[in-house]
């Protein structure tokens, strides 16, 4: 009797152990934490990942909010191969690079989803789904709805993540802050600054980017103001781009995505991007206040015909994963909610060479904002709701910085940065539309 041989796994790790920013450990500590703990020890990392751990043929895979990781699992005669990468053309290069470009298509790739160790058996033809185990699990509405206790637990957590980046990038590195003027930019702008003046360092290395697209929207002038009224008029840096430069087909073959709403952003940060990296070759970081919505759950409800205020409330971290990973909606090629959005922020930055870090992606700054009593604040009022996160900030900036903090109208990146003709003429196509433009990046020659 012949005893057939097990089947060679093979797996490909196309992320570059250079792009994790772990502040605690080494990457490989990191690793066998993955691997020997499971679950429960990735918790205790630091700062932004997309690991990879493998024991024969067990493969265990974590990524922390901000940035996506992708993998393929492909066949060869001797067994299944596994390949894993931030971008999806990244993974359709290499299978063409090995001759199964004909088992490709790009929804055929998967995305692991965020705040979950992943774990993948290759055994062979068919597969086996993976499982997940949720590495991170915050607890729900545990504080009071005292807004000033809510505030300042928040903004001390927004503090202290600040602190640890600044430890963690060298010393007298330029840092450049996505600036909007808005609450989110607005909270990590003040954050920095005077974080960096209480450790006895200098704010001179810090500016505030406002886009500006023909003369721009109103970001501009808010940006003007915000920084005024807080006296930090000094850091203020207004980039200029014609509308020419916004592309929003273009942002489609960057973030390998179609919603229109992270393509339209994508789209105007891909042009202040670009124009920063010609202002400032040699910079590399950079902060923007990316999460804060997703956060104090600041969204139209209005806007999704699948949301009500109770779901907002009631579902844990919906905005920031979306329905969740056993959910029939759970898109297996995306994720969902922030956790298929960072892609707006992680990949015009990675293109043109930045780091970007938004404080508000970490746990530990969503560890408070889901202990939140939504529901008791709210009292089922939409308008309660959109109040809040102006509300929370502003007292928290008041208790841990003591200063005064303005609050402007919310609107979306690219609704303040471009004047409402550019957005109509730039950014207006649909999602089918983006749809299009993504699968034909993909068509055989």
């Amino acid at each position: 009797m012949t005893v057939s041989a097990r089947p060679i796994h093979r797996v490909e790790n196309l992320v570059p152990d250079t792009s994790q920013q772990i502040r605690n450990l080494s990457v490989d500590e990191a690793r066998s934490r993955l691997l020997e703990g499971g679950a429960p020890s990735v918790s205790d990392i630091e700062g932004s990942f997309a690991l990879v751990a493998r024991d024969g043929e067990r493969v265990l895979l974590a990524r922390s909010l901000d940035r996506p990781m992708r993998y393929f699992l492909a066949k060869e005669v001797a067994g299944p191969l596994l390949v894993l990468a931030d971008r999806i053309d990244a993974i359709k290069a290499f299978l063409e690079s090995q001759g199964y470009a004909d088992q490709f298509h790009p929804t055929y790739t998967r995305m692991v989803p965020a705040h979950h160790v992943m774990e993948i058996r290759l055994v062979g033809c068919p597969d086996p789904n993976p499982q997940y185990h949720r590495f991170f699990d915050p607890p729900r509405g545990t504080l009071s709805a005292d807004l000033d206790v809510i505030g300042k637990r928040y903004v001390e957590a927004l503090r202290t993540e600040v602190g640890l980046w600044l430890d963690f990038i060298p010393e007298q590195a330029p840092i450049g802050v996505l600036f909007s003027g808005g609450i989110d930019s607005g909270a990590v702008l003040v954050a920095l600054h005077d974080t960096l003046l209480a450790r006895g360092e200098s704010a001179a290395r810090v500016k505030a980017f406002t886009l500006a697209a023909d003369g721009g929207g109103s970001d501009a002038a808010q940006a003007r103001e915000f920084l005024t009224r807080t006296g930090l008029e000094f850091l203020g840096e207004e980039i200029e781009v014609h509308a020419t430069d916004i592309d929003a087909d273009a942002a489609v073959s960057i973030i390998e995505d179609y919603k229109p709403l992270d393509v339209e952003c994508a789209a105007v940060n891909l042009a202040l991007l670009g124009a920063i990296r010609d202002r400032y070759p040699d910079w590399h970081y950079l902060m923007d206040g990316d999460g804060g919505d997703e956060n104090l759950k600041d969204y139209p409800i209005e806007a999704n015909p699948e949301l009500t205020i109770r779901s907002v409330v009631n579902n844990r971290m919906l905005y920031q994963e979306g329905w969740g990973v056993d959910a029939i909606k759970h898109s297996l090629t995306y994720s969902g909610g922030q956790s298929r959005g960072c892609v707006r922020g992680y990949a015009p930055a990675t293109h043109f060479g930045f780091t970007a870090f938004s404080p508000n992606t970490a746990p530990r700054v969503i560890k408070v904002a889901e202990a939140i009593p939504f529901a008791e604040i709210t009292s089922g009022s939409h308008d309660k709701l959109y109040e809040l996160k102006g509300e929370v900030i502003a007292r928290g900036i008041r208790q841990v910085f003591d200063r005064d903090f303005p609050i402007f109208p919310k609107q979306r990146f690219q609704h303040g940065a471009v004047s409402a003709n550019v957005l109509a003429e730039r950014l207006s196509e649909t999602e089918e539309h983006y749809r299009d433009v993504f699968l034909a990046l993909h068509q055989q020659a």
